[in-house]
C-alpha cells in the first residue's frame, strides 16, 4: 500500500522544501553571476542578497495596465507555483519518505510539467499587453516542443522498476544508477528541464529581446510571486532529476537523506549554472531541434532500455 502525510504536515513539508530550494536557487545563481563575471570572491554578501531582492520588490509598487485581466495576473505565479508545489510532493527524499507515494507518481509529476504551459500563457495574456502576449505564445511553441523528450527520459527510467511510483524508480537504482544505465537519459532530462523553467539559455518567453516577454509588466509583488514559482519549479526538476537518474537516496556512509540533498544541489548548480555559462539560443533552433535530435535521441533511450531489459 502506498503511503501519504497527513494534509496539514504534507502542506507543511512542501512548504518547507520549497523554501529551501528557493533560496538555494537564488544564493547559487547570484554566486555563479559573480564567479562568470569575475567580480572579486564570493562572499556572506551573496546569502544576503536574496533577502534584499526580496524586501525591495516588496517596498515596490505594482504597475497595471489597461483592460488587463487582474484575477488571471494573480493566479498565474500562484498556479505555477502549485505544479512545483505539486511535482515535489511526489520527489521521496529518503527510503519510504515522501510526501505522497502515489503507484502514478510519475504520471503526476509529468501531468504538473506538463500544465505549466498553461500557467505561462495566463501570465502573459493576463497583462494586455504586447511583449508578455509575445512571450505566451513563445513559450506555447517551445513547450509543445519540448514535452515530448522530457516524459521519454522520464518514462525510460519507469523500465527497469517496472512501475510508475517514483519510490520504485530510486528503490531499482540499488545496484546501478539510471545515469549509468541510460547515459543519453539525464543530458535530455536537463536540457528540456532548462526549457520547462524558461531559465537560462531556454529563457524565450520571458527573454531580453522582448523586453522580460511575459514578466514586462510585472513590478513588486508581481515580479516577486513570478520569480518565487519559477525558482520552486526549477527545485522540484532538480529534485526528480536526482531521484530519477542518479539514485535518489542510494550512496555510502552517509544518510539517504543527506545523499538526495547533495544530489539535487549538485543539478541545481548545473541547471542554475546554465545562465551563466550558456549563451541564449533562439526559439527557431530550438523547436527544430527538439523534433529532429531530442526526440529520435529519446526514442533510442528507451529503446535500448527496454532492449536491455529483455
Amino acid at each position: 500500500m502506498r503511503a501519504y502525510l497527513e494534509p496539514g504536515a504534507a502542506v507543511f513539508s512542501v512548504a518547507v522544501a520549497m523554501a529551501i530550494g528557493v533560496y538555494a536557487v537564488a544564493v547559487i545563481d547570484r554566486a555563479a553571476g559573480r564567479a562568470a563575471a569575475g567580480v572579486g570572491r564570493v562572499g556572506s554578501d551573496v546569502a544576503l542578497d536574496p533577502l534584499r531582492t526580496v524586501a525591495l520588490l516588496l517596498t515596490q509598487r505594482r504597475r497595471r495596465t489597461e483592460r488587463a485581466d487582474a484575477p488571471g495576473w494573480a493566479l498565474a505565479p500562484a498556479l505555477l507555483g502549485g505544479l512545483a508545489a505539486t511535482a515535489l510532493a511526489v520527489v521521496p527524499i529518503a527510503r519510504g519518505a515522501a510526501v505522497a507515494d502515489p503507484s502514478t507518481g510519475f504520471v503526476v509529476f509529468a501531468a504538473a510539467i506538463a500544465f505549466v504551459m498553461i500557467a505561462v500563457f495566463l501570465h502573459g495574456w493576463s497583462p494586455n499587453a504586447l511583449f508578455p502576449l509575445i512571450g505566451a505564445y513563445r513559450y506555447g511553441a517551445q513547450a509543445l516542443s519540448l514535452q515530448i523528450p522530457f516524459l521519454l527520459a522520464m518514462l525510460a527510467t519507469a523500465l527497469p522498476a517496472e512501475s510508475l511510483a517514483v519510490m520504485d524508480i530510486v528503490e531499482a537504482q540499488g545496484d546501478l544508477w539510471n545515469v549509468v544505465r541510460q547515459p543519453l537519459g539525464l543530458p535530455i532530462y536537463l536540457m528540456v528541464g532548462v526549457g520547462v523553467s524558461f531559465w537560462g539559455p531556454l529563457n524565450l518567453p520571458d527573454g531580453a529581446d522582448l523586453v522580460g516577454g511575459t514578466s514586462a509588466e510585472d513590478a513588486g509583488t508581481d515580479r516577486l510571486a513570478w520569480e518565487l514559482a519559477r525558482a520552486a519549479m526549477l527545485f522540484a526538476i532538480a529534485s526528480m532529476g536526482a531521484a530519477a537518474f542518479l539514485g535518489g537516496w542510494w550512496g555510502p556512509l552517509l544518510p539517504g537523506s543527506v545523499w538526495m540533498a547533495l544530489k539535487t544541489l549538485l543539478l541545481l548548480v548545473m541547471i542554475v549554472g546554465s545562465r551563466h555559462l550558456v549563451a541564449r539560443v533562439r526559439i527557431e533552433p530550438f523547436v527544430v531541434a527538439c523534433w529532429t535530435v531530442l526526440i529520435p535521441l529519446a526514442l533510442v533511450n528507451i529503446f535500448v532500455s527496454g532492449a536491455l531489459l529483455l
